[in-house]
């Protein structure tokens, strides 16, 4: 088969890694994956095929007619089965692209969170539900954002799939990176992996962190990401004298070292999918803390990780206090939990011909 890939630019976060890790497995299986990217990033992704960055300004994301139409000549030069939009504006750019320059490919929506947490006004819905409706199928992260996404747009059910994301199951290297090694010997460590906007609430992550300060615990933070919020998540650590506890790290490539080698892996988001970062805490044996968002608790359950009710601050606290407490002999079955269901369940390339399956079918190539 030949996939295009969409997505938003070159950059480290989760949608574009799973596009990137996805398409290499499509290629090792024997098919042609071309990565079109539509912004300009500065990152350098996994994907070790043939990647068209269009650079397209972020000031025409609204309306961009020279970038539809690049779009669609690659397309035509491509000649893809199946043209799979992942997240971000990548849908919008396909449909409109499509509408106007009338290429045949289907495309297939990768739906990586919970849409109805996106959705504030009228007419915010009506127009993505133009969008969808110009789709031929839509892949969920997880159950819930399938269900979310069908009761949301209205959408017929039988052009839906729940397929979650997966994780690379290489060998990890425990080995702290030498820049990190002052830090991780200054105390326990916390990691909290995001980039920074709002719904990845640092700032709410700030407040837990004090709260576990104030009872006593000598604890630390590590912020791996970046983004539009990095400044004032900075501000808010000085007023609240916490800026000597945390190290903002920007985006890293050694995140799997730093992940495992942590007291425990921390995400209070406020809205999510399934995020591949707490796969990968789960499959490095750190124990996992975090909210009850989109579909974490698929994942997070009482015997692999501490599932917290959004926004319960103290209740995120205290759950860090009993995992910080607790031996590295209590808990081994609690983590080793984690990272059986992750090799069993989540492994990239097992998920990959579940994708491609999803490909063929809607593409109509025979099973």
């Amino acid at each position: 088969m030949k996939i295009l890939q969409l997505i938003q630019k070159s950059q480290l976060r989760g949608a574009e890694m799973f596009a990137s890790q996805l398409s290499n497995h499509l290629v090792e299986a024997g098919h042609q994956v071309l990565m079109v990217s539509l912004l300009p990033g500065t990152s350098e992704l996994p994907f070790k095929g043939n990647h068209v960055k269009l650079q397209r300004p972020l000031s025409k994301r609204f309306i961009d007619w020279q970038g539809w139409k690049q779009l669609a000549q690659e397309i035509k030069n491509f000649e893809p089965d199946v043209v799979q939009a992942n997240a971000g504006d990548t849908l919008k750019f396909a449909v409109f692209s499509k509408l106007f320059f009338q290429w045949k490919a289907p495309i297939v929506f990768r739906n990586a969170n919970k849409v109805s947490d996106f959705i504030n006004t009228t007419p915010k819905l009506l127009f993505n539900k133009f969008l969808v409706h110009n789709m031929r199928h839509v892949i969920s992260v997880s159950e819930l954002c399938r269900q979310d996404f069908l009761k949301t747009y209205a959408y017929n059910n039988s052009k839906t799939t729940t397929l979650p994301i997966g994780i690379n199951l290489l060998q990890v290297n425990r080995t702290i990176p030498p820049d990190l090694i002052s830090f991780f010997a200054s105390g326990k460590i916390l990691v909290h992996v995001a980039s920074f906007v709002p719904e990845k609430n640092h700032s709410g992550l700030i407040k837990i962190l004090h709260k576990l300060v104030d009872s006593g615990e000598d604890v630390k933070v590590i912020m791996i990401g970046d983004g539009k919020l990095r400044t004032t998540v900075e501000h808010q650590l000085v007023d609240m004298k916490l800026a000597g506890r945390v190290l903002v790290a920007g985006y890293r490539t050694d995140v799997l070292s730093i992940v495992a080698n942590a007291q425990a892996f921390v995400l209070p988001s406020l809205i999510e999918g399934l995020p591949g970062v707490i796969l990968e805490a789960m499959y490095c044996r750190t124990p996992v803390i975090a909210y009850n968002v989109g579909g974490i608790s698929e994942v997070v359950r009482k015997e692999t990780g501490w599932l917290v009710k959004a926004g319960d601050e103290d209740g995120f606290a205290k759950d860090v206090k009993q995992v910080l407490g607790m031996s590295k002999e209590e808990l081994n079955t609690i983590t080793e939990n984690a990272h059986q269901l992750v090799v069993r369940e989540y492994d990239n390339k097992v998920i990959a011909q579940r994708f491609l399956e999803v490909y063929k079918k809607v593409s109509g190539i025979l099973l």
